[in-house]
């Protein structure tokens, strides 16, 4: 609930403080004299839409704070949100809309917590609910219909919204990977004839030992030196093992060097040591001699083998240049792509398991659309008989109305469109409201409307602005008993031109403008006072200024005519609240 209002520089507004209090409050006022000022205040604090026309001017600097009643989930809804408690029993909300040249700029505070748009959006709905005649677009969207129905049905088709939201989120998905595989299928192919020819060329080339380059260019180097390692090995057999010439080979050396080491030892013991390593020495000679006179015999000049060798390097290098650099990564790469190709020989599989997984997914996007479909058909019953009782005393007995649901392609908010149709006539067709309901016929719908959406509605304070514009007579006091009952469950704020309504306020306040002049002795140019218009509101507090603002709104042909009037209003609203009672 609204427990007051402060405003400083909003439009016409110099200062100005409310407080609004249970049931019934009317704001009433000449036409002009800014009583919608005071709602553009309480929207703006919420987070609605300024521009810097609601900065009064002369100043750059607009605030409005609005404090509230709590209750026990907005301090839990306000708890999760991280922002702490004043105290057990309000919240105070402040927006200071500043401007600087052409810039705008707006900072919203929730119990001195500066808090963002989308928190205020969610903190707006679980206080405040505006009604106003100019809702006649709102009801011809369909968007809106469909969220005001789902609100009217309650938890479980609030629910069963979140459940299809999920599902249409899964199909989009599964959506978006099949159109995605479809559109690359061109590049699909192509990459396929790419890597067929890719593998087919490292298969042929029969690529397995990463060292394979180096041990054929040592091979090669073999098959080109055999006549030079033949007479380099001959001559290293000459020297260690068996020397034709003058020069003695080394194993003889070392043969004549054991025989003197063993007479030695004789005489001492201690010799023996260098005797086994001459030993030792001798026989690795001899081996070595033996080796390479081995090795030597068995080269042989081969031309064809070099060069097989030839051209299986020119091979390798050539694979080395095109997918290397080196062996070794060619290798890897020819193993990669191979896996490659095979999944893009198994796409087609691919696509056929995405177009499954789709259709899956649409399949439970649609059972989840027909069940909240039902919930919907069953929630729109239900407002329809609501709806039409609730108009009936509104001075329309033989109202017709419908919710038309029509099914339409899955969205995340489910496959119907959802439209409000009309007919305030017996015999006439059922129409779109929004194309055969006149001004006033449209007020009483959406009061009518609110009343059925009071119970499932979160927010305690109820707005109308206007609402009873194009009505008179019997269905301004059908409208004024409508907001009065509204009142008992929940604070309403009218703004209202009809004297049948304001007689039936719980607080009664007026508005006007007044004229002033700016300073105390300020001068224009021209040698005149400055003078200023602002908005003043006062509220009404006893019998005979209530009458007399009844009076002036009533008019007549003389004011006593104008008085015995309010008086029979204000007389009549009291006999009604103890029917009521």
């Amino acid at each position: 609930m609204l427990l007051g209002l402060r405003i400083e520089n909003f439009a016409l507004i110099d200062q100005l403080e409310l407080e609004f209090g249970v049931g019934l409050n009317v704001l009433t006022g000449e036409t002009g004299a800014g009583k919608s000022i005071i709602l553009d205040a309480i929207d703006a604090a919420l987070g609605g839409k300024v521009s810097s026309r609601v900065i009064r001017t002369g100043t750059n600097r607009a605030m409005v704070e609005a404090t509230f009643k709590s209750h026990q989930s907005l301090a839990a809804w306000l708890t999760e949100q991280e922002i702490d408690l004043i105290d057990e029993n309000s919240v105070i909300i402040s927006r200071e809309i500043t401007a600087t040249g052409s810039n705008i700029r707006s900072r919203s505070r929730v119990n001195g917590v500066l808090v963002n748009r989308q928190l205020m959006v969610g903190l707006r709905d679980r206080l405040v609910e505006i009604t106003a005649q100019g809702q006649t677009v709102q009801v011809g969207q369909s968007a809106q219909v469909r969220e005001w129905l789902d609100v009217y049905g309650g938890d479980a088709l609030i629910k069963q919204r979140q459940v299809i939201a999920t599902a249409y989120h899964a199909y989009q998905q599964a959506h978006l990977a099949l159109e995605k595989r479809r559109t690359s299928e061109r590049e699909r192919l192509q990459q396929l004839d790419l890597l067929t020819y890719q593998v087919q060329e490292l298969t042929t080339a029969n690529l397995s030992e990463p060292q394979e380059l180096e041990q054929l260019t040592q091979e090669r180097e073999r098959l080109n030196h055999v006549v030079d390692l033949q007479q380099m090995s001959y001559k290293v057999y000459q020297a260690l093992y068996q020397n034709d010439g003058d020069t003695p080979a080394a194993a003889d050396l070392l043969g004549d060097s054991e025989a003197t080491l063993n007479d030695m030892v004789e005489y001492d013991s201690q010799l023996q040591s260098l005797l086994e390593l001459v030993r030792d020495a001798q026989t690795a000679v001899v081996e070595v001699g033996r080796q390479i006179n081995a090795y030597g015999d068995s080269l042989e000049a081969d031309p064809q083998r070099l060069e097989e060798v030839e051209e299986r390097i020119r091979e390798l290098k050539q694979i080395c240049r095109k997918y290397g650099p080196t062996l070794t990564e060619a290798i890897a790469y020819y193993q990669r792509i191979q896996q490659e190709l095979a999944e893009l020989n198994d796409s087609e599989h691919s696509i056929e398991s995405l177009e499954q997984q789709e259709k899956t997914c649409f399949d439970k996007l649609t059972q989840a659309c027909q069940k909240l479909t039902k919930l919907r058909r069953q929630a729109a019953n239900n407002l329809e008989s609501r709806l039409i009782a609730e108009l009936k005393p509104l001075a329309m007995e033989k109202v017709q109305f419908q919710v038309e649901i029509v099914p339409i392609v899955p969205t995340a908010a489910g496959a119907d469109k959802i439209t409000f149709v009309f007919s305030p006539n017996p015999g006439e067709p059922l129409q779109p409201l929004t194309e055969i309901a006149s001004g006033g016929e449209m007020s009483r719908f959406l009061l009518a409307l609110k009343a059925c959406f009071s119970q499932a509605d979160s927010a305690e304070t109820l707005v109308f602005d206007e609402i009873d514009v194009g009505v008179s007579g019997r269905v301004a006091q059908a409208i004024a008993e409508k907001l009065h009952q509204l009142g008992q469950s929940h604070q309403v704020l009218c703004v209202t031109h009809q004297p049948l309504v304001a007689a039936m306020a719980d607080r009664h306040f007026r508005v006007d403008k007044q004229t002033i002049t700016q300073g105390k002795s300020k001068k224009t140019n021209n040698g005149s006072t400055e003078q200023r218009t602002v908005v003043r509101v006062t509220y009404l507090d006893n019998i005979n200024t209530r009458r007399e603002e009844l009076a002036q709104l009533a008019g007549g042909k003389s004011a006593t005519e104008a008085i015995a009037f309010a008086e029979s209003l204000l007389l009549q609203a009291a006999n009604h609240r103890r029917q009521e009672l």
